[in-house]
């Protein structure tokens, strides 16, 4: 039986992320402590669980068919994979900073500095395209560290919150690159592979669906019925039951959340009341 090999991170919070995506795909995961390998019990989908800059690499050479990395180090590494699809999770960001007290005017003021990173190819590319000029100390780790100790004049390295920047006394003063979950695969899959790439993603997609809409249920009077309507199409149209009291209906519909959260005060002008949200698990179109 054909079967997909996955490379996740080993440990962390992309790993916690990808995982949490596979179980909410209905994958069982059986996974032991420290164990580098495992396989679905009820997909064929084996799992590799590697370092997060080695996954690339990995599914370049075809040690693993897939491979879910950060967008950073996917454009970091530059292996020859193709990018399936965006997760949406573990968004962060790629920023330079520098000590608190330093004054900072622009990129210029880069020019001669020392930065250190993590992530040469990415901030190499960025200077070159502003037109800076600076020497770049590549380090593997507690990058945050590096002006601190004389080793760096900036950083360049990955911010979720800020709040290791502000323990290490560094501000943020350029945001470079915007970063993700990403799937990868290896170029050029067997059609037996790609069919199961293809279940997978369809999965996936309801789940991504499910997150960025919510289910309504709303009671409103028949007579505004038209306008309520208007503010809530749903997929392709609402469903509208009868109540007990004649003059209202209740209506059920799905929206993005986002666009409820703006139309809040209009379904409730209209006579809108009694109005329930309720998450979606999976939503399929």
């Amino acid at each position: 039986m054909t079967k997909l090999k996955i490379a996740i991170q080993k440990s962390g919070r992309l790993s916690d992320g990808s995982l949490n995506l596979i179980r909410q795909c209905g994958i069982k995961i059986p996974r032991m402590k420290g164990a580098l390998k495992a396989e679905a019990s009820n997909f064929p989908l084996e799992f590799l669980f590697l370092r997060d800059d080695d996954i690339p690499g990995y599914v370049q050479d075809g040690v693993a068919d897939l491979g879910i990395v950060g967008a950073n180090e996917a454009v970091e590494k530059d292996k020859n994979v193709d990018t399936v699809h965006h997760l949406g999770f573990s968004k962060c960001r790629l920023s330079i900073a520098i000590p608190k007290d330093k004054k900072y005017d622009g990129l210029k003021d880069l020019d001669g500095k020392s930065i250190a990173t993590s992530y040469p190819k990415i901030l190499g590319d960025y200077l070159k395209e502003n037109g800076v000029t600076a020497d770049i100390h590549e380090i593997s780790g507690s990058v945050e560290i590096a002006p601190n100790i004389g080793l760096a004049d900036a950083i360049c390295d990955l911010v979720s919150t800020g709040s290791t920047l502000m323990q290490n006394n560094l501000k943020e003063v350029e945001s470079i690159f915007d970063s993700e979950a990403l799937m990868i695969a290896t170029p050029g899959l067997s059609e037996e592979k790609k069919a199961i790439v293809d279940q997978l993603l369809f999965r996936i997609n309801a789940i991504q669906t499910a997150d960025n809409n919510k289910y309504i249920l709303l009671n409103a009077p028949k007579e505004n019925l038209d306008t309520i309507i208007n503010l809530l199409p749903g997929m392709r149209s609402p469903s509208i039951l009868p109540l007990a009291n004649e003059e209202y209906v209740s209506i059920h519909t799905v929206i993005a959340e986002d666009d409820f959260w703006s139309k809040i005060e209009a379904l409730k002008e209209a006579g809108a009341e009694g109005i329930l949200v309720v998450p979606i698990e999976k939503m399929i179109l």
